[in-house]
């Protein structure tokens, strides 16, 4: 899921009912990484990436932490 312009996505420290993919080491937008596929236990859809390791030192945040597309995600409660 190589981001592509005009795409809004979210960056969690947590999300549920997904199931991870193996890791594999991909060029993105901010650098070379380690990402891992995200996708939904029920369906199966993949709906993000999974950061495993940022090999570049600013990046570094991300690691540990969850991209998911806004296209994938559900509205509920009323939130905007």
């Amino acid at each position: 899921l190589p981001r592509q312009p005009g795409k809004s996505i979210y960056l969690f420290n947590s999300v549920v009912n997904v199931g991870c993919g193996p890791a594999e080491e991909r060029v993105l937008l901010t650098g070379l990484h380690a990402v891992a596929d995200i996708y939904c236990e029920c369906c199966k859809t993949t709906l993000g990436w999974k950061y495993e390791h940022a090999f570049e030192s600013s990046q570094k945040y991300k690691e540990g932490k969850y991209i998911i597309e806004l296209a994938h995600m559900i509205k509920e409660n009323g939130w905007d």
